[in-house]
């Protein structure tokens, strides 16, 4: 689900894209917890971050101007201080690699205490974005 959002023009293609995406990294995130909750093994759950950390290559491009909420014609929960505060949205966008890195790293060392620690970092990073950036 990589997809090519910055090279589409077609900004209902731009959000949909976007939205399958997220949806796609809530189930893998949602899998992960399951993992961690349990105490499981968490090698299996590299292949996991692995695609969350491909979508997330350069986010912020997801976000080209026209495609927020409010936005005629499109179904997107992205409110309009990801544009008229990019700056802070780009910072924020910036953190969630190197968490995701610490997540694959945990995972794939078989300590399944790291793993959740570092699993629940990632996911503080993931609401750093949603509560500013995301409609509820």
């Amino acid at each position: 689900l990589l997809g090519t959002a910055a090279a589409q023009t077609n900004p209902a293609q731009i959000v949909q894209e976007r939205r399958d995406g997220l949806r796609a990294v809530g189930a893998h995130m949602e899998a992960m917890a399951a993992i961690a909750r349990a105490g499981s093994d968490p090698r299996p759950a590299a292949e996991r971050v692995a695609a969350v950390q491909a979508f997330f290559v350069n986010f912020p491009a997801r976000f080209p101007e026209g495609t927020a909420r409010g936005t005629a014609g499109l179904d997107t929960r992205a409110l309009p201080e990801i544009w008229t505060d990019r700056a802070t949205f780009e910072r924020v966008a910036a953190a969630l690699p190197a968490r995701l890195e610490a997540l694959n790293a945990a995972a794939q060392s078989g300590d399944a205490r790291a793993f959740g620690a570092a699993l629940q970092a990632t996911g503080a990073a993931c609401g750093d974005c949603h509560r500013p950036f995301r409609a509820r």
